[in-house]
């Protein structure tokens, strides 16, 4: 449910955005789009660790009901939006913020949870039905924020609530709760320099990426800049708190556990390469390839997913069946082989054509599903059977920290540098493809002028931009028939954006095989398996 939660609004955006009459292509509007991406990421990277060292201190279930029970009133809130424009924009922004948090106490402690309840022999097994729960909830979200929203927005948020109720009643009356207590005193200056100093590096990310100042990004920005300083300062300072401190919020110690120190360097460096390339992908075909395929625009997101379900069934397929081998033969061969794989599909898709065919696409994607199952259940059972039973909730915290401050930073990477591919190039291709087609010039650099982040939104959106911004203009009914028809079509504008997009796509899908390469090399040093502690061998009993 809360991983189902981050994608399904990216699906939904444009009947979101049409339901509170609010343009998701105007530039003012660009802040309200990404903080409805980004907010609910950067949140559940910031309380992930504070949330899992609560479940080790007050009770791991205990945590984790009270997330069934925060997700579900948050999902309430945000169907009852009362406002239009950027007032109704700004309320589903806040709500998602309290979403998130309830996402954050599911996902903080539900690996520790599986980590106590089963023994050594099948905790990867076990951990593995966890990740392809969360995998398979990011690409069910894409499906059906593209079915529900053709019926009502607010059904979005909707879906959630009867999961949400059974849930919550579910586990207060079937869980039980077999961890290690570690009562103590919270760690207050830890947990507000870390908070602090993560959320302003990821803010500055997300106002990294909108214009500023005539310029295409934001990254020159002073404000960003600052943020940036800011917030490496506060975790540096968090790192000597963290050293002085009696009971810290974490343990630095646990970084001397080499699986557990190799396991999230590796679980980062997976997250950056992967944490983008939804995006991309989705770009990729609701701006490129299902256009010129002879789909509209308003159909390009539900297909998306439909498209990417490979993507999934790799991963359903490899994550179960790697966790349950790696009970066998260990974590570091599986994990390592499954990254190698995970690298190379994207040296398979930079070979690919723009417009390639789709059953070499699927086959790369549903390779790359199938590498990144083979991470990562073992690598998740690695981290979380080398840390003592008391520290439990906090390892898992850290290891969702790593994974989601690795994905936010992906996507603000990767689309920085799609931009920048874009803006060489696409102005003066919208210029020229416009003037062609008989559109005066001050319009046609009017429409070129858009920012890039804008033309990216627009693919992600299933939106034709030029169609959107033409229309208001009167020039369309102004062109002979055969004008407009080539430019509202299918293949007019991703035609134009195709050469500037495949740049960027070289760019990234580089990036990504060297940082699954570098991924790769961190779960190697791992070292071999140990035999798990004495008191992860006791079974606990039950009432």
């Amino acid at each position: 449910m809360s991983a189902l939660d981050g994608s399904i609004v990216i699906i939904s955006l444009p009947a979101i955005f049409r339901g509170i009459h609010l343009d998701p292509l105007d530039p003012a509007n660009i802040g309200y789009l990404l903080w409805m991406i980004m907010g609910y990421r950067l949140v559940q990277a910031v309380l992930v660790v504070t949330l899992g060292r609560f479940g080790d201190m007050f009770g791991r279930v205990r945590v984790y009901n009270a997330g069934f029970a925060v997700f579900t009133v948050a999902s309430i809130l945000l169907s009852f939006d009362p406002f239009m424009g950027a007032a109704g924009a700004i309320w589903l922004i806040g709500w998602r913020v309290l979403q998130a948090t309830g996402g954050s106490m599911l996902t903080a402690n539900s690996a520790a949870i599986l980590t106590d309840a089963f023994p050594a022999e099948k905790r990867g097994f076990a951990l593995g039905f966890n990740q392809v729960a969360a995998l398979a909830g990011q690409f069910i979200g894409l499906i059906a924020g593209g079915l529900l929203a053709v019926w009502d927005w607010r059904a979005v948020f909707w879906v959630n609530v009867p999961v949400g109720i059974f849930g919550t009643i579910w586990a207060y009356r079937k869980l039980r709760d077999d961890g290690v207590r570690q009562r103590g005193r919270i760690d207050w200056w830890g947990n507000a320099t870390f908070a602090l100093g993560l959320s302003g590096i990821l803010v500055a990310i997300t106002m990294g990426l909108q214009p500023h100042d005539g310029q295409t990004t934001g990254w020159h920005n002073p404000a960003v800049i600052g943020l940036l300083i800011t917030g490496v300062l506060l975790l540096v300072v968090f790192v000597v708190i963290e050293s002085a401190v009696a009971e810290p919020m974490i343990q630095l110690s646990l970084f001397k556990i080499r699986a557990f120190s190799a396991g999230n360097a590796a679980t980062l460096c997976a997250s950056l390469a992967q944490g983008g390339l939804q995006f991309v992908l989705i770009i990729w075909l609701q701006g490129i390839w299902l256009p010129l395929h002879g789909y509209d625009y308003a159909d390009t997101p539900l297909w998306a997913g439909i498209f990417l379900l490979p993507l999934t069934a790799g991963f359903l397929v490899a994550g179960p069946l790697a966790g349950a081998l790696s009970d066998r033969f260990g974590a570091r061969g599986l994990s390592t082989a499954g990254m190698l794989l995970f690298g190379a599909t994207f040296i398979g898709l930079l070979a690919l054509p723009v417009d390639f065919p789709y059953w070499a696409f699927a086959a790369l994607i549903a390779l790359n599903g199938i590498g990144s199952g083979m991470f990562a259940a073992p690598n998740t059972s690695s981290i979380m059977g080398s840390v003592p039973t008391d520290q439990r909730g906090v390892a898992s915290g850290m290891r969702a920290t790593f994974l989601n401050s690795g994905t936010a930073l992906s996507i603000g990477v990767f689309f920085s540098l799609m931009i920048v591919g874009l803006a060489s190039s696409l102005p003066s291709a919208l210029t020229q493809g416009l003037t062609q087609q008989g559109v005066p010039d001050a319009t046609a650099h009017q429409v070129a002028s858009l920012p890039p982040v804008s033309t990216m939104f627009a693919a992600v959106l299933g939106e034709n931009p030029l169609e959107h911004l033409l229309a208001p203009s009167g020039v369309l009914q102004t062109l002979p028939a055969a004008n407009r028809d080539t430019i509202i079509g299918h293949e007019f504008f991703p035609d134009l954006i195709s050469a500037p997009f495949h740049h960027g796509l070289t760019v990234v899908f580089i990036a990504s095989a060297l940082l699954a390469l570098l991924a790769a090399a961190a779960s190697l040093s791992r070292g071999r398996a140990t035999r798990p502690s004495a008191p992860d061998l006791l079974v606990r009993p039950r009432d």
